[in-house]
């Protein structure tokens, strides 16, 4: 990419944190969104649930990339956490849409994060961006989410939703904390493991996020996963074999439920989602097997 001024929120997040660093490191100007009173040139104040972004700080921009939300798996799904998880992405989102939509010059791009989650559970069947939404919590809040980008579709920005899927990487998300579970030789299958997973190494997020920002041809849903999804079975053994340990303890699908609660669904749900519109663009990924992208996480 030419270097450009780019806006990031969740900049301290998993994703967001790898992508500032590559951003910077090639010389790009990165600004980022924050909750509290900006303490630094590159720190823009804004307050997702009222609504509120200073957009002062975003002229200039040419590309804003928002992945700012509380985290799906952080807490039992309650009914106030689901309002949280729902308005931390929904509200925030629309505020982001109008502020780059209010801007005399607005960025050239939004790249709006979102999750395969869309699709509910899939089965077997391989889902390309063109699938329909499915069922679920999880599913209807990436409907609302992604609805709430419209103010800036509709003031003529490319708008992109990236459709991350299991990001593997030891710093943060899911994944993290089945590393330390294996290394210690407890690891092993959820439920009966037929689940299909649609992971994705961090590397290729960010790697993927940089195309879509770059590829003016992209826009609308983008599935950011591996080509090849494979089952909670192949991922437990493609664990056991990258950090040679055994994975011999099976979690029982009530023991998940009792667990999880109604997050359990999603745990042992089936999504087998493909990047349609990455491929089709030309984008390689780094780590496109499930063993790469474990090794390259456990480096």
């Amino acid at each position: 990419m030419v270097s450009m001024k780019i806006a990031v929120t969740g900049s301290t997040g998993l994703i967001g944190t790898a992508l500032v660093s590559s951003l910077r490191s090639d010389g790009h100007e990165v600004v980022r969104l924050v909750r509290h009173r900006p303490a630094a040139p590159d720190e823009i104040a804004w307050d997702p649930v009222r609504q509120h972004v200073d957009t002062a700080g975003l002229v200039g921009c040419e590309a804003v990339v928002h992945l700012a939300g509380a985290g799906i798996g952080d807490h039992r799904w309650t009914e106030a956490y689901k309002k949280e998880l729902r308005d931390s992405r929904v509200l925030g989102t629309a505020a982001i849409a109008e502020a780059v939509a209010s801007l005399d010059t607005p960025p050239r791009v939004l790249v709006s994060g979102s999750a395969v989650g869309y699709y509910g559970d899939t089965g077997d069947r391989a889902v390309d961006e063109s699938a329909p939404p499915g069922d679920g919590f999880l599913a209807s809040l990436c409907v609302q989410w992604e609805e709430a980008a419209a103010p800036a579709a509709e003031a003529g920005i490319r708008t992109a939703f990236a459709r991350t899927g299991l990001v593997v990487a030891r710093q943060g998300g899911a994944w993290a904390r089945l590393f330390p579970l294996f290394r210690a030789g407890l690891g092993g299958r959820l439920g009966d493991g037929g689940q299909y997973w649609s992971f994705i190494a961090l590397h290729d997020e960010v790697a993927a996020l940089r195309f879509v920002i770059d590829t003016e041809s992209i826009s609308g849903p983008v599935n950011l996963t591996a080509p090849e999804p494979v089952t909670n079975r192949e991922v437990t053994a493609a664990m056991s074999r990258v950090l040679h340990r055994p994975a011999l303890l099976p979690v029982p699908a009530p023991a998940i439920r009792l667990a999880l609660g109604e997050l359990a669904q999603d745990v042992l749900s089936s999504q087998r989602v493909v990047p349609g519109q990455l491929l089709s663009a030309g984008f390689r990924f780094a780590f496109p097997g499930v063993d790469e992208a474990i090794g390259a996480a456990a480096r």
